[in-house]
């Protein structure tokens, strides 16, 4: 029970820490460094990976499967916003309006 009452502790700590960094970035640094650190983030699936494949209890199991299922989703959902970001970026072929300009 202390180690369950441990890891709650420490999550509501990350909780605050995260939001509280999260929220003190400025919006034009956001993307940017939210994309770098998405390929750090990939280590959360390795330790996903991990705790799933630990026979220990089911329990165990279940909860790293889903662990591996949400930092995938993360670390998928980060690259297709930095995909988007650098889309903006791009050059434009000559000749091409760019959508809804002109009617």
């Amino acid at each position: 029970m202390a180690d369950l009452l441990f890891a709650v502790y420490i999550f509501v700590l990350a909780t605050f820490v995260g939001f509280e960094v999260i929220t003190k970035v400025p919006k034009l640094l956001h993307t940017p460094l939210m994309s770098g650190s998405n390929a750090i983030s990939g280590i959360s699936i390795i330790g996903a990976l991990l705790i799933a494949g630990q026979v220990e209890s089911p329990a165990r199991t279940i909860i790293g499967f889903f662990a591996v299922i949400l930092a995938t989703v993360n670390v998928v959902g980060g690259f297709l916003v930095t995909d988007r970001m650098l889309q903006m970026f791009k050059r434009k072929p000559a000749g091409k309006e760019p959508r809804g300009a002109g009617s």
